[in-house]
């Protein structure tokens, strides 16, 4: 049977991961600082550079909040992965898989977001958060998909499996 709605559906947004925006704040303060401490010596030939930098990098980091990098959906028995513009649609078919399992995405403090990455026998699917999401296909090829909300990922797709 057909069902209307899909069983799982989750934004993920490029700009929102903790780490990064600690980042870009802290360049966004030294800029400020660095303007502050050459504004009020005798050389202010070229502060107001830095002062201009540290609003761009904070506007940046606003603007990037709101940047979709990749939306998950579980929808009649297939997961379906869409990302920006120029991205294609990702379609796992869930009667080809044969296994599926929450893990731990990577072991690393920062890991870089991508998208419908091939590598050593994966396709890894990630933006931000620890957890994910293994599916292995009858091939053995594994999709590593990372996700906020894991168990509600897991879930969704053990429910359309069945």
């Amino acid at each position: 049977m057909m069902s209307e709605k899909p069983a799982f559906i989750e934004k993920q947004y490029l700009g929102r991961e903790w780490i990064p925006v600690t980042i870009r704040l802290v360049l966004a303060v030294f800029c400020f600082a660095a303007y502050t401490f050459d504004f009020f010596t005798d050389e202010q030939n070229k502060s107001e550079i830095l002062a201009v930098a540290g609003f761009g990098i904070i506007i940046i980091s606003i603007v990037m909040g709101f940047l979709l990098h990749f939306r998950t959906r579980v929808y009649n028995k297939s997961v379906l992965i869409d990302g920006l513009w120029t991205t294609r649609l990702v379609k796992i078919d869930l009667n080809s898989i044969v296994k599926v399992e929450k893990g731990q995405y990577s072991r690393y403090l920062f890991n870089n977001p991508v998208y419908n990455l091939h590598k050593k026998g994966t396709i890894r699917f990630y933006t931000s958060g620890k957890d994910a999401i293994f599916l292995t296909d009858r091939d053995g090829l594994v999709y590593i998909i990372g996700s906020l909300h894991a168990d509600e990922f897991l879930r969704a797709i053990q429910e359309e499996m069945k």
